[in-house]
């Protein structure tokens, strides 16, 4: 017996995230953000073991969503076809807008 056959196995097609893939309505939630917003930029996060590629959608005004993508090659597609910029949030940060509405909207809070 190896040091590797002790390991319980995975079984095939178990997903090893926490969190759920990107859905087609998390992509229409963002559309529907642009088109109710003006001046939306569009922040990419990375994957990560625990959630799927996300995008954080900021109006001028702070106000922002944050929804899945599933990849950053569909962020550019949505990005491109509502001709909204998108910045990788960790390379620029988020803008201070963003931070301004939170603080005027504690309500939206994670609790």
């Amino acid at each position: 017996m190896g040091w590797f056959s002790r390991r319980p196995r995975i079984a095939e097609g178990t997903p090893t995230k926490l969190d759920r893939e990107a859905t087609r309505e998390d992509l229409a939630a963002l559309e529907e953000f642009v088109a109710g917003h003006r001046g939306v930029e569009f922040y990419l996060e990375p994957e990560t073991t625990a959630t799927d590629t996300t995008v954080v959608a900021i109006a001028h005004d702070g106000e922002w969503i944050r929804r899945r993508t599933g990849s950053p090659r569909t962020a550019a597609k949505l990005a491109h076809r509502h001709a909204v910029p998108l910045y990788e949030a960790a390379r620029t940060g988020y803008p201070e807008r963003m931070r301004a509405w939170n603080r005027a909207h504690p309500e939206r809070r994670i609790r």
